[in-house]
This record gives structure tokens, C-alpha cells and sequence, in this order.
């Protein structure tokens, strides 16, 4: 029974290892995400909309958009984007 319980755990720890191998093969986004929240008011403290688009390219467009709004693009760090959904 304990030798059972020893084999599983290193299949397992095998299994987590290769797993983790091959991510590592996997290409990363070299992308931005580019995203414009807005606000309702000048206060800027209720969101009621965004607009942009996502580390994979996905569109973000939800909401209401006002004169009131922050954008900001951040570099899409270790994310990795599955192949295209058509």
C-alpha cells in the first residue's frame, strides 16, 4: 500500500514537471493591453464603461462612455494566447 502512495506521488511530481516543461515551449504574447475605463462623474469614483482591447487581441466594450475617462497600456507580461477562434 505505501509503495502504491510512493509511485503515485512520483507520477504525479513527473506529471507537474512535464507539464511545466512544455509551457515553457509555448510561445508569449508579445502584446499590450490598451484599455479606457470611464466614470460617471468628474470624481472619477463610479465606473460605468470600458473600451479597448485585451492581452490576446479579445475587444473589452462594456458599458457607457463619458467624457470622464483614464486609458492606460500595460505590456502583457508571461500570458499565453491560445490560437485564434474562427
Amino acid at each position: 500500500m505505501k509503495r502504491k502512495l510512493i509511485q503515485s506521488a512520483i507520477a504525479a511530481f513527473a506529471l507537474f514537471i512535464g507539464i511545466g516543461a512544455y509551457m515553457t515551449t509555448l510561445p508569449k504574447a508579445e502584446a499590450f493591453l490598451g484599455v479606457c475605463t470611464y466614470y460617471q462623474t468628474a470624481a472619477m469614483k463610479k465606473v460605468v464603461g470600458q473600451r479597448g482591447t485585451g492581452c490576446c487581441g479579445e475587444p473589452v466594450n462594456w458599458g457607457t462612455v463619458t467624457p470622464y475617462r483614464t486609458c492606460e497600456q500595460i505590456y502583457c507580461a508571461d500570458v499565453w494566447c491560445g490560437p485564434p477562434t474562427e
